[in-house]
């Protein structure tokens, strides 16, 4: 029963993305409990993913904010997978229809320079790894109602991926203070969003090395070239069809995106 619960959980989330409708709850409907169960749902739809021929390019780090945690109401971050037709480069336009219930949060992304695969992955190891960081826009996307989730659903749903948008301005990481950083995020000339860099447990960095680690533990490393999301620095907002976004994290250039 619970391998079916587990493939049943999957399969609706999989229907769901792919007639972009929403559902109930996976957690209530199909009684997946805890981040075990529900990363298994997670894996089911990756592989189902990946043989439609859409590669891996990385991971994403959620709910690392605290004021993201309290928004939706859990207190521990998740991961998920990032694919490579997610990927924007900055002043890129959206398409608006491959979206659902979108949210825009404005994050630091890291690009691996060399794998991260020893079973200890110690800091400095971790920091050895990391190429350079670049300013980046998440747009999240839920297809659970209302974005009403839990920790599981989220992590079932592949941490509420959607689509993503890189900026062009590469810095090593000993050039940026990626912790004191402030961000500002504007909605059609609008700021919608503000936060800094240790927003995100602490120090972007401390997110991607959780991630490292429990990555290498999975038998699922980083490797060298992979892009790493690691974790809203501020609220996030919800966006929509017409909206520009635009976001600004000092000692990096800007990073913007139009959805239509």
């Amino acid at each position: 029963m619970k391998n079916e619960r587990i493939e049943l959980a999957a399969s609706a989330l999989w229907e769901a993305r792919q007639t972009r409708t929403t559902i109930a709850r996976i957690s209530e409907t199909f009684n997946i409990e805890g981040v075990d169960e529900a990363y298994a749902v997670a894996e089911i739809n990756t592989h189902a993913t990946l043989v439609t021929g859409r590669r891996i390019v990385g991971n994403k780090i959620g709910l690392t904010s605290k004021a993201v945690q309290q928004q939706l109401g859990v207190d521990q971050p998740d991961f998920g997978v990032l694919f490579d037709d997610m990927e924007f480069l900055t002043g890129a336009v959206l398409p608006a229809d491959h979206l659902i219930q979108p949210k825009a949060e404005a994050e630091i992304a890291f690009i691996l320079g060399r794998d991260l695969d020893e079973d200890v992955i110690s800091w400095g190891r971790f920091l050895q790894g990391i190429e350079y960081a670049l300013p980046a826009i998440e747009i999240v996307d839920s297809v659970i109602e209302d974005w009403k989730i839990t920790l599981v659903d989220t992590i079932a749903d592949n941490a509420s991926s959607g689509v993503f948008v890189l900026g062009d301005t590469p810095r090593r990481i000993s050039d940026i203070d990626l912790a004191g950083c402030p961000m500002r995020c504007t909605a059609n000339g609008v700021l919608v969003s503000e936060g800094i860099g240790s927003a995100c447990l602490g120090n972007p960095l401390y997110a991607a090395w959780w991630l490292a680690k429990v990555l290498a533990k999975r038998d699922q490393p980083l490797r060298a070239g992979d892009v790493v999301l690691s974790g809203a620095l501020g609220p996030m907002v919800a966006v929509s069809k017409g909206t520009e976004i635009d976001v600004r994290i000092d000692g990096f250039g800007p990073v913007s995106c139009r959805i239509v």
